[in-house]
């Protein structure tokens, strides 16, 4: 397909990138009244609305794979509905250890990093981060929102943004992503661009060089004013890669050396990096752009963007993650910080991570979060807590039910199929037959 035609299509960052908000389906899992020993012998009988809807998927060649995962309390590995190839023209098929981009399922993880520094008092919650990155101190505010970077359309900023405020959205930064005001190509100018997709001629990604370390990502984003004052009202951001480098400050470690010694080491999630390997390319999945109902490879995963390291390591969509290595991760959240007889977090931090963090009085009105919360990265409902990534997959616990479920692909932008809400219609009919089998 020409990269002229691209022009005239939805495949802009924005289209590519805006589905990480919508798939995060994680309250999906908040009614599911049954416990672990309705899981039958083959996972596939257990779910078979799931394991419909996957087969569907994968026959109509909509999709390369879909792979999901369903898991126990600390049960060992998880169980798997789907399955798939690399790519839609690859014959080797994926498994639990396939890597796929998980774009803003890095947010929880990154959440969880802030979390640990919380519980051993290097930062405080309500800290503002200023007492990290003193650019912070005297923001300045749109007073019209995402409107003109004008001295006439801005003021001081009424409170410092906070570590609870990057976690949840609610520091009043902006994101390429969901803006649509000027301050979008003022971002991609000073280099303040937060995602890696393609290395195609698709308008709008990666105008311009991005800066060339998380220090100065920060350094740049602080120069410019926030689109809504800070504590007031939820708008997806890039709360949760400025938080990195506030992480960096306060552990005196590089970001993504403070995630493999704290987190993804201690875990065993030995597949999860900011790229890929050389050695590992073998079972990395091809992403793809949907266009007119027909997918076409938008990064290869021979010639991947990820095969590089990024500029910075970016904690709101950076990472790729194998299905095992996510489980893992979430396993560690459903033992309230514990993975076997590892302790990564303490229960009261994990606790607190997955509760609802948004500060008093956060304005939700006629956002994807109205009447929902929001923890430490992730959406936090009915005792569930979990996010998605804008190559449509998606990862939630549920503690109410002992449950941890995934669901990867690679499509984008993930918004172009209804996966999400058949994903949930699936789940809630095959429960409900659960319900009925437990009542016979």
């Amino acid at each position: 397909m020409a990269y002229r035609n691209f022009a005239n299509s939805d495949l802009s960052r924005r289209s590519l990138l805006r589905g990480s908000a919508y798939a995060a389906a994680g309250a999906t899992l908040a009614t599911l009244p049954f416990g672990r020993e309705l899981l039958a012998h083959s996972v596939d009988e257990s779910w078979p609305n799931v394991a419909a809807m996957a087969r569907k998927y994968l026959e109509s060649r909509k999709v390369a794979q879909m792979y999901l995962t369903f898991g126990w309390g600390q049960e060992d590995h998880a169980h798997h509905v789907g399955g798939g190839t690399l790519a839609l023209n690859s014959d080797v098929a994926v498994d639990e250890n396939t890597l796929y981009r998980i774009y803003s399922m890095t947010k929880p993880v990154t959440g969880m990093a802030a979390m640990i520094l919380i519980d051993e008092g290097v930062m405080s919650l309500d800290q503002p981060i200023h007492e990290f990155l003193p650019a912070y101190k005297d923001m300045m505010v749109q007073v019209e929102y995402d409107g003109a970077i004008t001295e006439e359309n801005l003021e001081p900023a009424k409170s410092h943004i906070t570590v609870r405020h990057l976690l949840t959205h609610t520091a009043g930064i902006g994101y390429g992503i969901i803006q649509k005001g000027p301050i979008v190509e003022a971002y991609n100018e000073a280099g303040v661009v937060a995602g890696r997709v393609t290395r195609l001629p698709i308008p709008g990604i990666f105008r311009g060089d991005p800066a060339p370390s998380l220090e100065a990502f920060a350094d740049e984003l602080a120069k410019f004013p926030l689109v809504l004052q800070p504590g007031t009202k939820f708008s997806y951001s890039m709360g949760l890669d400025l938080l990195g480098r506030v992480i960096e400050v306060a552990s005196g470690q590089p970001f993504d050396e403070f995630l493999q010694e704290r987190i993804f080491g201690p875990c065993g999630m030995d597949s999860t990096a900011f790229f890929v390997a050389s050695e590992n390319v073998e079972r990395f999945t091809d992403n793809y752009g949907l266009l007119n109902g027909t997918a076409f490879p938008i990064d290869p995963a021979a010639s991947s963007v990820y095969l590089e390291k990024g500029a910075f390591p970016t904690g709101g969509a950076g990472l790729v993650s194998s299905p095992k290595d996510y489980d893992r991760f979430l396993r560690m959240l459903l033992g309230y910080g514990k993975l076997g007889n590892t302790r990564l977090m303490s229960e009261p931090a994990v606790r607190l991570g997955v509760s609802n963090l948004f500060p008093k009085g956060t304005d939700l009105s006629g956002t994807w979060m109205e009447g929902q919360g929001h923890g430490a990265g992730g959406r936090s409902v009915n005792g569930t807590f979990g996010w998605g990534g804008a190559a449509g997959t998606l990862a939630a616990v549920d503690y109410n039910l002992g449950l941890r479920a995934c669901l990867f692909t690679q499509y984008m932008p993930s918004d172009a199929l209804p996966v999400r809400d058949e994903y949930m219609a699936a789940i809630e009919a095959d429960t409900a037959a659960m319900r009925a089998k437990k009542a016979a």
